[in-house]
């Protein structure tokens, strides 16, 4: 049987905060930088090196690579603090505070829940829960791994494996999450939208009123 193509960890992220946006980056292989992805780096800078350390009864890796043969995921946590009986708690790095719109923090925890799906198949230990990490408030904000977020990872790493299957860049949303987006440049979303509405205009020119 074909083993499929891996997904990487960050395009739940991606798909959960604008399909699109997923497309353009792992099927177009497009990227741009603005403030928010340069802040992101930065937070990342110290747990992208990969180590061991121990503290507090924990054992505690950075930049662990992560993967799941049975969802066909890979990644790289941040940070997985593993337990005196071997439980792993991962650890996820974000730019900004920690109350973010809920929109914006679902697309968190599901990153976090794929990684912890991983661990879990990795370990061979459950994962009940996580944590994500806010740079600016520099706090933790507690995930748990509820039964919902597993399914939603499943269901969007189908979504993510049919859309690089077909090979189609679904059509932009141009709403409120354009603004921050790092490709906004490259989706031109405003354009693109208004030459919909346009083309949807022009087949209905000649239609007869009801």
């Amino acid at each position: 049987m074909d083993t499929p193509d891996l997904i990487p960890l960050s395009a739940l992220q991606h798909w959960r905060y604008c399909p699109r946006q997923c497309a353009l980056i792992h099927l177009e292989q497009a990227f741009e930088e603005n403030i928010h992805t340069l802040r992101g780096q930065a937070v990342h800078a110290r747990v992208d090196q990969p180590g061991v350390e121990v503290r507090a009864g924990l054992r505690v890796e950075r930049a662990l690579p992560v993967f799941s043969d049975r969802l066909g995921l890979i990644g790289k946590a941040d940070v997985v603090e593993f337990l005196a009986d071997g439980t792993p708690y991962p650890v996820e790095y974000k730019h900004g505070a920690r109350n973010k719109k809920a929109e914006i923090a679902a697309c968190d925890d599901l990153q976090l829940a794929g990684q912890a799906l991983c661990l879990e198949e990795m370990t061979g230990r459950p994962v009940p829960e996580g944590a994500l990490f806010y740079a600016s408030s520099k706090r933790r904000r507690v995930v748990p791994i509820t039964p919902e977020l597993r399914a939603e990872v499943e269901a969007t790493a189908a979504a993510i494996r049919n859309m690089l299957a077909a090979g189609r860049t679904p059509p932009p949303v141009n709403n409120e999450r354009c603004r921050g987006c790092s490709l906004r440049e490259l989706c031109q979303p405003g354009a693109l939208a208004a030459r919909d509405t346009q083309a949807d205009l022009v087949r209905h020119l000649f239609d007869l009123d009801a």
